[in-house]
């Protein structure tokens, strides 16, 4: 009787340690999930500022640039023009139409207010553009160029995280979705993230 309680108790300490284990083992899962989803948001966020500057780059300057000085330094004193269009059109007597566009500039806003306003982005960095969030000294990879699509020359750009949080993000898979986080392509015309 006595080595029937005795094991009896062995098993209950043995199932509780058992249960304790998994509970902390199943929330220190948890927690991981949470820290990797909360920094990926952090460089999702880096990462749509840095698309933003692209794309003003490239309507401004007709390419994008792999050059983060460049990307800087158009951010802190590039110029967009503010334009007014008119299209007059004019009938012919020969029962066709011609047009005639008037364009009239009214003046500049400069790239970092337009882009950058402290209402959309509250703690913008522009010395810290180029760095990974949760990171003192990795960069961002950028690259941009010229390719040939349906024999014409486009610009293309991708910019990826060098130091993905999550393990499982790796450049050597096959799915986009489960490469480091990045947007843009080297051989397609897109400036899609594959977090969308």
């Amino acid at each position: 009787m006595e080595k029937t309680k005795i094991i009896s108790i062995g098993f209950f300490v043995l199932s509780l340690l058992l249960a304790v284990f998994l509970g902390r083992s199943i929330y220190t899962s948890i927690n991981e999930a949470d820290r990797i989803e909360r920094m990926e948001a952090r460089i999702i966020n880096k990462l749509i500022m840095i698309r933003e500057a692209q794309i003003a780059y490239q309507a401004v300057n007709g390419q994008y640039t792999s050059d983060w000085d460049k990307l800087k330094n158009f951010i802190d004193s590039g110029q967009f023009f503010l334009t007014s269009r008119i299209e007059t059109i004019i009938p012919l007597s020969y029962g066709a139409d011609s047009v005639v566009v008037t364009i009239d500039t009214l003046g500049t806003v400069a790239v970092r207010d337009s882009l950058y306003s402290p209402a959309k982005y509250p703690d913008f960095d522009l010395a810290t553009l180029h760095i990974v969030p949760g990171t003192k000294d990795k960069s961002f990879d950028m690259w941009a160029d010229k390719i040939e699509k349906s024999n014409v020359r486009v610009d293309v750009v991708e910019v990826w995280n060098t130091a993905p949080v999550d393990p499982k993000r790796k450049e050597e898979n096959e799915a986009r979705t489960k490469k480091p986080l990045r947007f843009g392509s080297r051989t397609s015309i897109t400036t899609a993230g594959n977090w969308e």
